[in-house]
């Protein structure tokens, strides 16, 4: 058994050419994966929905898009 891996994505047409064996997308800005500077909230609800997805992928390669749009949702 390996160390299981997951990659966070902002640019989906690399990350299907690329072919990783599992990866969370999101259509945010270059160098701001995880969201926002300070804004931990935001960067937390990611990383939740990134353990979320390291459990539920069982195909590899696949890409889940996580529903966030770039400052336009509340986080608790």
């Amino acid at each position: 058994m390996g160390i299981t891996t997951i990659g966070v994505s902002i640019v989906r047409d690399y990350t299907e050419k690329v072919q990783p064996p599992r990866t969370v997308f999101l259509r945010w800005p270059f160098g701001h994966p995880f969201g926002e500077p300070h804004h931990i909230a935001q960067q937390r609800a990611v990383l939740r929905e990134m353990f979320k997805a390291v459990e539920a992928i069982e195909q590899p390669g696949t890409i889940i898009d996580l529903p966030y749009r770039w400052r336009r949702e509340r986080y608790p």
